[in-house]
């Protein structure tokens, strides 16, 4: 799993459906349709498709790898048994990221967990993003990676102060580039409620990290 990126949290754009996600979108209902159609195997494209997507959010939500990849097959067994039920109001992939998220909503709750961001990929043998890296004040070598590390270690304990949705709307829009609208109907809540909640991260997660970005 990726780390979600300091740089990215500042920025803020506003993503929005891009011709490419719509034609995935068609692509996967004539998959969908052949399943529906008694085409079972037809399935296994979709598992393959989205199984690593399914698991990076479901994971950044539990941070145990674990978890992680039950609640992943226990969404995709879900959605198997509710694809009679799907009538393609919205893309598959927003049906199926809502399926993910509200079973890890409910794993969270049920276990009283807090999750929070994993750093365990920031090491030696992975390069860190050349935009923190620019971001960062003036630093090389041994001083440079003390940086970044202290960075990502600031923002993992900002994340961690935020509530569970909050972190869920960050991560569907920093980390895998849902619009506002996909996160919607992910999180089945209002567009509004998308921004506000966004917006409300930014703020805290801005204040944490400025300190360590170069003005």
């Amino acid at each position: 799993m990726r780390v979600i990126e300091a740089t990215k949290i500042l920025g803020g754009k506003t993503l929005v459906a891009s011709p490419e996600r719509r034609q995935e979108a068609d692509a996967d209902l004539e998959i969908v349709r052949r399943v529906q159609g008694g085409d079972v195997a037809a399935f296994d494209r979709l598992i393959l498709k989205y199984r690593e997507r399914v698991y990076g959010i479901v994971y950044h939500m539990t941070s145990n790898r674990e978890d992680a990849a039950d609640l992943t097959q226990d969404a995709f067994i879900k959605a198997f048994q509710s694809m009679h039920r799907f009538g393609g109001q919205s893309s598959f992939f927003t049906w199926l990221y809502r399926i993910a998220v509200n079973s890890a909503l409910s794993h969270l709750r049920k276990a009283k967990l807090r999750s929070f961001f994993s750093l365990e990929r920031i090491d030696s043998d992975e390069p860190v993003s050349k935009e923190i890296i620019a971001a960062l004040t003036d630093k090389s070598g041994a001083d440079r990676d003390t940086y970044v590390r202290e960075l990502q270690e600031k923002l993992n304990d900002a994340l961690h102060k935020l509530s569970t949705k909050h972190r869920t709307v960050v991560t569907l829009f920093e980390i895998d580039g849902l619009s506002h609208q996909e996160i919607a109907e992910v999180m089945s809540c209002s567009v509004g409620t998308v921004r506000s909640r966004l917006h409300y991260a930014k703020q805290l997660l801005q204040s944490e990290l400025q300190p360590y970005l170069r003005r």
